[in-house]
């Protein structure tokens, strides 16, 4: 970056509404999704409105990040903003779910290139012990948009057409892509480059199919999710073929196994699979086993917002003084123990034990996550920023989605195989969360049934939450650069 004709902050308030976009894209989706799935038919369909979008986001993080240390942060994150917002306005128009499961698809891409480009442009601009401040701003618009993307969303799909949850990130991402245009500036890039084509497109089939696999595997094993599978390993050993023979593979396999980031991803991964657990079940449970309202529910899950900041805002201001590693392993600590929290759960337990728990994970993940981003950007040169952020981003994605697939196939064995002996159907779920239950002690032996399975998921969350501590632990002491390396 030229320091000279680059303003800092303007081009930070344009990461944060990028930022912001995508992150409020997730909450406010799934606020009105229902009205608008309602309108469209095509039911059946529904949850791959969700999955179509975080299977590109997914996909190719890895070869923007790579693209961005070839061609420059600007017109990457450029074309991303461009992509995405195409994709809002045509998702606004959708006449069927296929056709809206196809803009999410294109939207995704977009946001592939958003997140970790953005990133990547806060550790060219900032030096290693001042980024953590901004980390911990970027970081806060995630939980606020966490809040402010269901009230929105409520208020456009009671009062405009639903096409207004995708059109809102017009003005937003113009407004972002206007702030990139006018204030950040890059030094012209003279490296001359091979693209690994064969490569980016083997690794976004790859990880597409594994995807696909791990989405159609959350209900049941079928045919799809196995033919999935078998083309997920068969591009993976051709994309590591075509990578070991690349003059400049998209995925550098010295990168990825240098040791700082190895691990700091491989505990981003675990981390990422347990707060996916906690997002999907602890509302189920508090709704359910403990028979409350979805709105202390729904309270359980926001100790949770209110933690991550503050987790992120503390390791933003004293990794510069005690250091990245010991901010990691103390995340790595809180999140497996509050995750004992929901273990000792039970029918007659407080919601406040819920919220407790989920109070001490995000704290937890705050440390972890600014800890775990600032060590990758600082363990790589500035003309591999990019890739060693789309890494950390990589990782998370990828563990959110392996984790809500494992621990749902948790939770399904656990209802298939209750105490009674009687399996747990869908219905019977839906009608005890809609309050529809016919005979109470129906009820009754279905929250009992819903105490064992989640209670079994709980444990495996656990269990998968331990072994980021000793991935935090292998994790070598890093220096952190006090100046801003030229990009």
């Amino acid at each position: 970056m030229t320091e000279q004709t680059t303003r800092r902050a303007p081009v930070v308030v344009a990461i944060m509404a990028s930022m912001a976009m995508i992150a409020i894209e997730a909450t406010i989706v799934s606020t009105a999704m229902p009205q608008i799935a309602a309108q469209l038919g095509q039911i059946n369909l529904y949850s791959w409105v969700f999955s179509s979008f975080l299977l590109t986001l997914t996909a190719t993080t890895v070869v923007f990040g790579k693209l961005a240390d070839i061609y420059g942060r600007k017109p990457v994150i450029l074309v991303g903003i461009a992509l995405f917002l195409f994709a809002s306005v045509l998702a606004g128009f959708a006449w069927s779910m296929p056709s809206m499961i196809a803009f999410r698809l294109l939207q995704g891409i977009g946001a592939g290139a958003i997140q970790p480009v953005a990133m990547t442009v806060v550790a060219d601009l900032f030096p290693g012990n001042q980024r953590g401040k901004v980390q911990g701003y970027l970081a806060s618009v995630w939980a606020l948009s966490a809040v402010v993307g269901p009230l929105l969303g409520s208020i456009i799909i009671h009062n405009l057409p639903w096409a207004w949850i995708f059109w809102i990130n017009v003005p937003v991402g113009l407004f972002a892509a206007l702030g990139f245009i006018l204030y950040l500036h890059e030094e012209k890039r003279a490296r001359v480059v091979s693209i690994d084509v064969l490569g980016a497109a083997l690794f976004a089939i790859s990880i597409s199919s594994l995807m696909i696999a791990l989405t159609e595997m959350e209900s049941a094993v079928s045919g799809e999710a196995i033919a999935a599978l078998l083309v997920f390993f068969v591009t993976l050993v051709a994309f590591i073929w075509q990578e070991r023979r690349a003059e400049a593979p998209m995925v550098a396999p010295d990168l990825w196994l240098k040791r700082p980031i190895a691990f700091a991803n491989l505990a981003v991964f675990f981390a990422s699979m347990s707060i996916m657990g906690l997002t999907t079940f602890l509302p189920m449970y508090v709704q359910t086993v403990l028979n409350r309202s979805p709105l202390v529910a729904g309270f359980a899950l926001t100790m949770l917002l209110l933690g991550w900041p503050l987790g992120a805002t503390i390791a933003s201001r004293q990794f510069a003084r005690l250091g990245l590693r010991p901010l990691m392993v103390a995340g790595s600590l809180c999140i497996p123990a509050g995750t004992c929290l929901f273990v000792l759960l039970n029918p007659s337990s407080s919601a406040v034990l819920a919220g407790a728990g989920s109070l001490v994970m995000g704290f937890g993940m705050g440390l972890l996550n600014i800890g775990a981003l600032i060590l990758t950007q600082e363990s790589v040169s500035a003309h591999e920023r990019g890739s060693a952020t789309a890494s950390n981003v990589f990782s998370r994605n990828l563990g959110s989605t392996l984790g809500a697939a494992l621990l749902g196939a948790v939770l399904s064995y656990g209802l298939a195989h209750t105490t009674s002996g009687h399996s747990i159907t869908p219905e019977q779920l839906r009608g005890l969360l809609n309050g529809t239950s016919a005979v109470a002690s129906d009820a009754e032996e279905i929250r009992l049934a819903l105490q064992h399975a989640l209670h079994a998921t709980f444990i495996a969350m656990l269990l998968i939450a331990m072994l980021i501590v000793p991935a935090c632990l292998l994790v070598p002491r890093p220096q952190v650069h006090r100046e801003t390396q030229e990009a």
